[in-house]
């Protein structure tokens, strides 16, 4: 029974090793996992940058097109104005000119004020694009190494999970059973230390009968109050 106590003991402490394990791999795996998303954040914001700097383009586009037909309709009025045999036909003409030339003279202001929009976010995107290089090239770093230490993780774990699987083979599938349920129902500890009377699994106080019978180490003993299996541990002097 000593034996398999020691086994049990040996289960318990791979066990404990194998958990510590997944939870680095699960947290190296989130952080790799933020750095990704970190990438992808800047590059949406990115494509939003541009997607509005084509929307810019296309107004300062309509912009030049009515700018260009504005000045047509003058050019055209100046040129019909040398026909016009009446004065008062000549001052209607003028009056169009005068009001088409102070519309030519808001669009004008249109476009400057289009185009200096356009420069400024052409500006801030050319930025955007430098810190997306960088940060790209410096998270693909970030992952490389994250992925090189989960991947050592996973190798220590596979080398845990075989010795596990070697000391469970050597006990009782029932007594193996039993461990991992306990486990799994008492936060990962299916043992319990006994020492001067006590369960330091609960740290409730253990029957005087149930404590001495540890000694004797005949058979496995269970706490009363945690049901965890008990190995007695002597206060070393």
């Amino acid at each position: 029974m000593k034996k398999r106590l020691e086994m049990l003991e040996e289960l318990e402490e791979v066990d404990q090793l194998i958990d510590k394990l997944r939870a680095v791999q699960s947290s190296l795996v989130s952080e790799m996992n933020a750095i990704n998303q970190g990438v992808g954040v800047a590059s949406e914001e990115l494509q939003a940058l541009e997607a509005r700097l084509a929307e810019l383009e296309a107004e300062k586009g309509d912009i030049e097109t009515t700018h260009a037909t504005e000045l047509e309709n003058i050019v055209r009025s100046e040129t019909n104005m040398k026909e016009i045999k009446t004065n008062k036909e000549f001052q209607a003409v003028g009056r169009e000119i005068a009001a088409a030339r102070k519309q030519v003279a808001d669009i004008e202001e249109q476009l400057l004020l289009k185009i200096g929009q356009i420069d400024e976010l052409a500006a801030e995107l050319e930025v955007k694009k430098n810190q997306l290089a960088e940060l790209t090239e410096n998270s693909a770093q970030h992952v490389t190494a994250k992925q090189t230490e989960i991947d050592k993780l996973h190798s220590d774990m596979v080398a845990d999970v075989e010795r596990r699987e070697a000391v469970a083979r050597e006990l009782p599938a029932s007594l193996v059973k039993r461990f991992t349920l306990l486990r799994e129902q008492r936060r990962g500890k299916a043992l319990a230390i006994a020492r001067d009377g006590y369960c330091l699994g609960c740290n409730m106080h253990l029957p005087p009968q149930l404590y001495n019978s540890l000694y004797k180490k005949e058979e496995l003993l269970t706490c009363p109050h945690c049901q965890r299996i008990l190995i007695l541990k002597l206060q070393q002097a």
